[in-house]
C-alpha cells in the first residue's frame, strides 16, 4: 500500500469510520448502563400515544436518562409502534434495554381481587369497587341489565349467585364487564355436564342447581357438612315440605339488623322459605364449588332437620322430636 492509499484509508476512517465508532460507543454506553430510579415509578401510558410522549414520560419518571437515545433504541428495534397501552410499575434497576422490551411485551401492572364465597351481590359490589375499577352502583346496575345478562347467555332477572367467588386478576385498563364476565366465566368452568347430570337426576335445572346450592353455603360454616345439609334439604323438598333455611328470609328483607325475628319469618317474601315450598326464584348469594358439588351429590341419609351446635357444626335429625330436643339443648346451653 503506498503513502498516498494509506493518507486516503486514514482520511476515510477520520471522516466516516470514526464518528459511526463514537456514535456506536455512545448507544452502547446507554444500552447497557441501568437506570435506577429514585422511587418506585408508576407510568399510565394512554392508549393512541406516540412514543415521543411515551419516551417523554420514561426520561420525566426517571426510568430513562435520554429521550434521544432511547428513541434510536425503538427505532433500531422496529419497535415504536408496538408498546401496549396499560400502568407499568418500575422499582428497580433496569437498562433502556430492559425497559423498551417490558413495554413491547405489555407487562403491564396486575392486581388481584378475592371474592369470598357466600358474598351477594351487594357485597360483591362493595369489594369491586375497592379496585377502582367501577363503583359500587356501577356493578349492581350491570348485575342487572337484562341486555348484559342475556349476553352472557344466563336465564335470570340478575347475576346473584352467578359470580363465582375466587382470587380474580385484573389490570388498570379492566373494565366493569370484563371483570364480571370473567367471574361468570369461572362459574361456568366449574358447572361441568357431570355435575348438571348428578343435578337433574334430583330434579335440579342449572339454575336451580345454583340456587339450592346458594342456600347449602349459606347454612354451612363447615365444608365436610355440606354434602348432610344438602341431603336434608333435598329430602324436605321430596316431600313438599318447606326448607325453612333462615338464610332465604334475611336475604328477603330489606330491614334486617342482625337478628331474626318472628316478625322476619312471618313476613311473606318471594324468599321465605318458611311460608313458602320448595325454592326460592333465585340464588341468594355466590356459592363455591364445594357447595355446588354437595348440592348436585348429597349425602345419603333420612334427616329432615339440622340446628347450630354454636360451635360451626351442626346436629342432624331425621324426626321433629329428636330436633325439638337437640334444640332445647343447644338454646339452653347459648344461655
Amino acid at each position: 500500500m503506498t503513502s498516498r492509499t494509506r493518507n486516503l484509508t486514514l482520511i476515510i476512517f477520520t471522516l466516516i469510520g470514526l464518528p459511526l465508532l463514537c456514535a456506536g460507543l455512545w448507544l452502547q454506553s446507554f444500552l447497557t448502563t441501568p437506570v435506577i430510579p429514585s422511587q418506585p415509578q408508576t407510568i399510565e401510558i394512554k392508549q393512541g400515544s406516540s412514543f415521543a410522549r411515551i419516551a417523554a414520560q420514561l426520561q420525566t419518571a426517571g426510568v430513562v436518562s435520554d429521550v434521544r437515545r432511547f428513541t434510536l433504541l425503538a427505532r433500531w428495534r422496529k419497535a415504536t409502534a408496538q408498546v401496549h397501552a396499560g400502568e407499568y410499575l418500575f422499582e428497580t434497576s433496569a437498562t433502556p434495554d430492559q425497559v423498551l422490551a417490558r413495554l413491547v411485551a405489555g407487562d403491564i401492572r396486575k392486581f388481584q381481587v378475592t371474592i369470598p364465597e357466600g358474598f351477594n351481590l351487594q357485597e360483591i359490589a362493595g369489594r369491586l369497587e375497592k379496585t377502582g375499577v367501577g363503583s359500587a352502583q356501577e356493578f349492581l346496575s350491570l348485575c342487572k341489565d337484562e341486555a348484559f345478562i342475556k349476553e352472557l347467555g344466563i336465564e335470570a332477572t340478575s347475576l346473584e349467585g352467578y359470580l363465582f367467588p375466587e382470587t380474580y386478576t385484573y389490570t388498570s385498563s379492566t373494565t366493569p364487564r370484563q371483570l364480571l364476565s370473567a367471574m361468570v366465566g369461572q362459574l361456568d368452568s366449574q358447572i361441568t355436564e357431570e355435575l348438571l347430570e348428578n343435578a337433574a337426576a334430583l330434579k335440579l335445572d342449572r339454575h336451580q342447581l345454583i340456587t339450592l346450592a346458594s342456600i347449602v353455603q349459606k347454612e354451612a360454616g363447615n365444608l365436610m357438612e355440606m354434602p348432610l345439609i344438602s341431603s336434608v334439604f333435598h329430602n324436605r323438598l321430596k316431600r313438599g315440605m318447606p326448607l325453612q333455611a333462615d338464610p332465604t328470609v334475611i336475604y328477603g328483607v330489606a330491614d334486617f339488623d342482625g337478628n331474626l325475628t318472628r316478625k322476619h319469618l312471618n313476613t311473606p317474601t318471594p324468599y321465605n322459605t318458611y311460608r313458602m315450598r320448595g325454592l326460592p326464584p333465585g340464588p341468594i348469594a355466590s356459592p363455591g364449588g364445594f357447595a355446588l358439588h354437595a348440592t348436585a351429590s348429597p349425602a345419603e341419609g333420612k334427616d329432615l332437620y339440622f340446628v347450630a351446635r354454636g360451635d360451626g357444626t351442626h346436629e342432624f335429625n331425621a324426626t321433629l322430636k329428636e330436633h325439638n330436643r337437640a334444640v332445647r339443648r343447644y338454646q339452653l346451653r347459648r344461655r
